[in-house]
């Protein structure tokens, strides 16, 4: 094998060799074999031994354990987020007199930056972590070495479906918690108006918020809803199956992989975040020298 090796070496260019290197660097890294782990991910689609209704079946499963049973708490996190974020619009903006801009501040903070992110941490505390923890037990009790010793892809078996079932729950309750944060947040707040006896001197009304918000969408806002959460979906269960799938045959392992992989996630996300972010700068700066 060594011997192998060396005549591979000896025939490179030095170019070759340059990325030779390079790649071998890179796949030792923590991030290169994330890289890695989602291309087998992909490529085990294309395996011959698939079996279209044994993939979906668990596909389908892992959709509805990350998207459906995390719906009460998700939905909670949105209406008061919601409340809160336009209760502040229009007591402050109102005040200042920048109404106009009401539409245009709710559709950056909620539907462009923390709605994908708030749904993408509720994912990885709840799903990411799970997944940890059950694959990773899975390697302990050899389970995994069993399933490839009866000729069945354990990256097919158990990364494919948590990958695509994770990320379509994701795409969808990103969806839900902004019109959660938006619908259900307006209607919290005319409630909280009504309580406190406010409402003679607030006047928020569901036409004027809807047409403001209209309004201030723009393409990239359609197509961002789908890209964000589709890259946060990816990030998290690659990251959560490559935590568990790296864990040392020590069951006290198991908690300490699970806290690793919710905290990578969280890192991750926001990073990936902020490289979103850059394509609105210059548009951030605009409306802010506008409002100025």
């Amino acid at each position: 094998m060594e011997k192998t090796r060396l005549k591979n070496w000896q025939k490179m260019t030095p170019v070759g060799r340059l990325f030779h290197t390079l790649g071998i660097f890179i796949l030792k890294t923590r991030m290169g074999q994330l890289i890695a782990l989602f291309l087998r991910t992909v490529a085990s689609l294309f395996d011959k031994s698939h079996n279209f209704k044994s993939d979906s079946r668990n596909i389908i499963l892992q959709t509805f354990f990350t998207g459906v049973e995390i719906f009460p708490p998700l939905f909670a996190v949105a209406t008061l987020f919601g409340t809160v974020v336009i209760i502040y619009l229009f007591s402050l903006m109102g005040k200042m007199g920048f109404s106009n801009n009401i539409g245009f501040l709710i559709v950056v903070i909620i539907i462009r930056e923390l709605s994908p992110i708030f749904t993408a941490f509720l994912i990885a505390g709840r799903t990411g972590s799970s997944l940890t923890t059950y694959i990773g037990s899975m390697v302990i009790n050899s389970e995994v070495d069993a399933l490839a010793t009866m000729g069945i892809n354990p990256i097919r078996y158990l990364v494919m479906p948590s990958v695509i079932g994770g990320t379509i729950a994701m795409i969808i309750m990103n969806i839900i918690f902004s019109t959660s944060a938006i619908g259900a947040g307006f209607l919290l707040t005319k409630g909280i108006i009504f309580i406190t006896g406010n409402a003679p001197n607030v006047q928020i009304t569901w036409s004027y918020l809807s047409t403001e918000i209209i309004k201030a969408l723009t393409k990239p806002d359609f197509v961002f809803a789908i890209v964000k959460p589709l890259i946060f979906g990816i990030i998290i269960t690659i990251n959560a199956c490559y935590q568990a799938l790296n864990i040392k045959r020590d069951i006290r392992q198991v908690p300490k992989a699970t806290s690793r992989s919710v905290i990578m996630s969280f890192l991750y996300i926001v990073f990936t975040d902020a490289l979103f972010l850059m394509y609105f700068v210059k548009d951030y700066m605009q409306n802010l020298s506008a409002i100025i």
